[in-house]
């Protein structure tokens, strides 16, 4: 079993940066695939970001060259680093950790996810 905590999330002007960072609890935090989603009001929740050790990272098209996903196996930690941020990035960004495989951009891959957190975008 693994719990997953979101944190990071906040309001932030177009053009800006935010840090979300993703702590599980639990066994094995090194032997899953992790990734992040994200579900904006009215919509479904759509791939955002992938990490893996054997298929290493994965982007969405829309966000490709401004978000970073990284892990810290020591502190049991994923982080998306998010630049340049605009407002149709606007969503509830959620963690999720699996046995995905590939590009990890299909949800039902993922066992466990966070509650998230919440990331609005002003223009």
């Amino acid at each position: 079993q693994v719990q997953l905590v979101e944190s990071g999330g906040g309001l932030v002007q177009a053009g800006g940066s935010l840090r979300l960072s993703c702590v599980a609890s639990g066994r094995s935090f090194s032997s899953y695939s992790m990734a992040w989603f994200r579900q904006a009001p009215g919509k479904e929740r759509a791939f955002v970001a992938f990490i893996s050790w054997t298929y290493g990272t994965y982007y969405a098209d829309s966000v490709k060259s401004r978000f970073t996903i990284s892990r810290d196996n020591a502190k049991n930690t994923l982080y998306l680093q998010m630049t340049s941020l605009k407002p149709e990035d606007t969503a509830v960004y959620y963690c999720a950790a699996g046995r995905a495989t590939y590009t990890g951009s299909d949800s039902h891959e993922y066992d466990y996810w966070g509650r998230g957190t919440q990331v609005t975008v002003s223009s």
